[in-house]
């Protein structure tokens, strides 16, 4: 193996099975949340691993290859529009990061989640860490994991609804996509406590 990064980490909590966790998808208009816990080995490099925003499409299903290939273990879940309607977003997405720890087949010692909110899971100690996915090796390594099934996801119910373009904007609330949901309607994968629509005033625009 290379030397270490100088810039992310391989480890916070000085335990050797370390989990970390991200998740995709929380600013989007339609779609489940993706998250996705990995643990990497402490011996564990790569010199383009990085936080999945920093990254571009190959870049990324490159590196999730190289992540499947080497992680202790690995495990991604998701959480579709009902279930964020229904829990809020924010809580949504930590209960995803909840249902991808329980699909870890090695019981982690320690997590460490992106971000500034957790919620315990069976007692193992945690610490959130705000911008990990650019500190951490196994925060990266989760983002792009959860960034990249999620856009999968995307792409293949977009055949389902073309007329939302999800194949280009991943649900994110881009311009053409609030024009189609204005023309067309949302439809069952958008998420109905989200403002969909524009304000009144700005109807008019579209």
């Amino acid at each position: 193996m290379c030397k270490r990064s100088s810039v992310l980490l391989i480890n916070h909590s000085g335990k050797k099975i370390e989990a970390g966790c991200d998740e995709a998808g929380r600013g989007c208009l339609a779609g489940p949340v993706f998250a996705a816990a990995v643990i990497l080995p402490e011996d564990f490099y790569h010199p383009d691993l990085n936080d999945s925003k920093k990254l571009n499409e190959k870049q990324r299903l490159i590196l999730r290859e190289v992540i499947e290939t080497s992680a202790f273990a690995y495990s991604v879940a998701k959480m579709d529009a009902a279930e964020v309607d229904k829990y809020n977003i924010l809580w949504a997405s930590v209960r995803t990061m909840h249902k991808a720890l329980d699909k870890l087949k090695l019981k982690p010692e320690h997590i460490i989640v992106d971000g500034n909110k957790f919620l315990p899971y069976k007692k193992i100690q945690h610490d959130c860490i705000i911008g990990g996915d650019g500190k951490y090796l196994s925060i990266a390594a989760a983002s792009i994991l959860a960034k990249t099934y999620r856009d999968e996801f995307m792409v293949k119910i977009h055949k389902k609804h073309p007329q939302y373009q999800w194949d280009q904007n991943k649900g994110y609330p881009t311009s053409k996509h609030r024009e189609a949901i204005v023309q067309f309607g949302p439809c069952d994968f958008h998420r109905k406590s989200f403002q969909l629509f524009p304000p009144p005033e700005q109807l008019e625009l579209f």
